[in-house]
């Protein structure tokens, strides 16, 4: 599974492609994103997106804050059970920072078990 910007060209090596933002992205067409799935359940919430507002320096807490978000909601089974019946896939972000934003904690979250 990898991650990248919804704006970046689809190539045929994305595979299943899952938006993993609770807004859609700016400027963009529902045709031209092609996804697959958008999965509204494993993007932060409005309240901790907005807290986070793209801020590198809260970066650490809001992985945090975001794991324990995922953990209670119980949405990251769900993101799993994706993966499993779709083994090449993208997890798809609008964000300009690919470094610093939720589709790098879920990569990282994923990577780790």
């Amino acid at each position: 599974m990898k991650i990248k910007r919804i704006y970046t060209p689809t190539e045929e090596t994305d595979g299943y492609r899952i938006l993993v933002d609770r807004l859609w992205p700016r400027g963009i067409s529902k045709e031209k994103a092609q996804i697959d799935l958008w999965l509204k359940s494993v993007a932060p919430s409005n309240e901790l997106r907005k807290w986070f507002g793209h801020d590198t320096e809260r970066f650490p807490e809001f992985a945090e804050r975001f794991r324990t978000e995922l953990a209670e909601s119980g949405a990251l089974e769900e993101l799993r059970a994706i993966l499993k019946a779709h083994p090449v896939a993208t997890l798809l972000f609008a964000a300009h920072d690919e470094e610093h934003n939720n589709a790098v904690v879920l990569q990282n979250l994923l990577k780790t078990e």
